[in-house]
Order: structure tokens, then sequence, then C-alpha cells
């Protein structure tokens, strides 16, 4: 079993300057001084960011991802993304395991995080799930022309020798003209998720996530919204292992999200299937005066040696204000 370490806000925590250099807050992955290919295409409604190729593993010592250096670029025109989805591949096109992937981050330099007051929007990516995504249809996330975007790819170290690694996460475009109406993006997890907090985890808790002990475990992290909001669109992120991810109001004592990855018999994370990956034009509203919770929960065999990490993170999609049509 690979044991994939994703730095995430989501779910992927880096900000100020760490974030705009694309560097993991505290422990710096090797970046790739050479093979370090990253391009930009656009066809149609869609722009693609491909990345390497790149021979793994690459040289370096202990559990640590491949970075390629991060990629800066601007959109040709006003766009709205309406969703995305990520590949992990060798350069002829022959499909790896998603366990290959540490990491995609796109984020929006221009744009203030409201999750995390001072930092940049991260808006979309993927760690090992690579879910597809796709918003209700009305809805997306609105990127204008010449704001700084940047987007970093990193690798896990720990794989098979395999020549000629790429990845490519496509975001899908609303057709020109189209009436979308705006999403924020807001990112949660029982990992701390802002840079600006790391001096509040855990002892047990890294960059890599928060160590899975043998047997069933339990986390759980309290939670205010800095915004009212409408989620139309949660995308989850977990690890190998995870047996569960849930959002939970304690105040108004409702369960929000519950998300159960699809695993193998050894836990190791298969995906999240379609019908576990919560998607609502009528949504559910979160605010800012109840008390919210952070769930996830993983089971380590008894007979596995390695420690993992573990993160239960989603990135909320939402519209501003509470859900004027709730089901």
């Amino acid at each position: 079993m690979y044991v994939v370490l994703l730095t995430l806000l989501l779910v992927l925590p880096m900000a100020g300057a760490a974030f705009a250099d694309g560097a993991h807050g505290g422990h710096h992955a090797p970046q790739l001084l050479s093979q370090t290919n990253t391009t930009v295409t656009y066809e149609g409604n869609r722009v693609t960011v491909t990345f390497g190729p790149v021979d793994l593993p690459t040289g370096h010592d202990g559990e640590l991802a491949a970075s390629l250096p991060k990629h800066h670029f601007t959109l040709p025109d006003d766009m709205t993304m309406v969703g995305f989805h990520s590949a992990v591949f060798q350069k002829d096109g022959t499909p790896l395991p998603r366990q290959y992937l540490h990491h995609i981050l796109m984020i929006n330099q221009s744009k203030d995080s409201v999750a995390c007051p001072g930092e940049p929007l991260f808006f979309a990516g993927a760690g090992m799930e690579m879910a597809e995504t796709r918003f209700p249809a009305g809805y997306g996330v609105k990127l204008a022309k010449g704001q700084k975007l940047m987007t970093i790819v990193a690798f896990y170290h720990g794989v098979p020798p395999t020549k000629d690694v790429m990845a490519s996460f496509t975001m899908e475009m609303a057709p020109k003209g189209a009436a979308v109406q705006a999403l924020d993006v807001y990112q949660v997890g029982v990992n701390v998720v802002c840079f600006s907090r790391f001096g509040e985890r855990r002892a047990d808790e890294t960059d890599e996530g928060i160590e899975i002990q043998r047997g069933v475990q339990v986390d759980r992290a309290s939670l205010k919204f800095q915004m009212d909001g409408c989620v139309k669109f949660a995308y989850p992120h977990g690890h190998d292992q995870a047996l569960l991810i849930a959002l939970e109001n304690k105040t108004a004592q409702r369960t929000l999200l519950r998300t159960v990855p699809d695993v193998a018999p050894d836990g190791t994370f298969q995906s999240f299937l379609p019908h576990q990956i919560y998607r609502s034009p009528q949504g559910f509203t979160v605010n800012q005066r109840d008390e919210y919770e952070m769930v996830m929960v993983h089971h380590r065999p008894l007979q596995e040696p390695l420690m993992n990490h573990g993160m239960g993170n989603y990135l909320l999609y939402m519209t501003a204000g509470v859900c004027t049509n709730r089901s």
C-alpha cells in the first residue's frame, strides 16, 4: 500500500510567502530542477494544465513528494469554472495508480481566501481521490482575465521506479455568455487548513496529516464559519485507511455531510463514488453563528507496521448568504 501524503489546506496548507513560492510550510518537498515542463492549453471550453514528464523516484530520501516548480499563468479572457478533473499517467498515455499523485493545487493569487484571511484563494485541486467534479447547472467559480493564477504539482516519492510520469488538471469552463451564478470556495478540515494557524496544530499532526494509530481512530475539530453561505457542492479529500469524513452542525444537531470512501480490503483508498459526493442546486446553509465540527474516521490494520497520516477535508463551493430554497 502506498501512503499518500497530501499537503492540504484541504486541504493544502500554504500561504503568505510560503504559499506564493510554492513551498510546504516547514517541510520543503524536493523540487525537480530538470524535466520541469508545465504547459497550459486552451481547447474549446477547457483549460488543461499538464505537468511533466518526470522520472520517479527522484533519488531523494524519505517519504517526500517530488515537486515541480510552481507555474504562473493568466487566462486569455474572463471565464467561469463549472467543473474539473485530474489524471496521472505516463507520457505514452498509460494510466498510473492514483497513489502516484501527492497533490495538485490551483491558487488565485489575486483573490483573498475567506476561510483563511490574509492568504490567497485555493479554488480547486486534487489529491489521490481525483474526483470528477461538476457543479450544479448554473453555478461556477469566476476567474477574471489577468488574475494571477498559480499551479503546483507534487508526485509521491515512494513509488516504484517509473519513467515519464505526468499529471494533468482540466478545468471545464462555461460557454461564453452563459448566465452563471458565482460560487465562493471555502476550505474546512479536521487537520489545520490555514498556514497562519500552523502553530495550533496537534502534537501528532504534521504537513502530511494526523498520525493514524493501529485500529479504529476518530478525530474531530471544531469549526466556526467566517461567512454565511449556501453549499452547492462539496469536494472531499482523504487518504488511505479513511472510513468516513463528515461535517456537522453541533448547534442544530444536524449532520450536513457524510462521505464514505470506497476502499480495498486492506484500507487502500479507491475513490469517492459519485453518490458520496455532495451536489445539489438547493444546497444547505452554513452560518457564522453556529458551532460546527469536522469528523474523520480511519482504520489502520493491526498488522500494518508503517505509520500513515490522515486528512479529512472538504472544499465547499457555496453562494453567499443563506439558502433561499431549502430541501
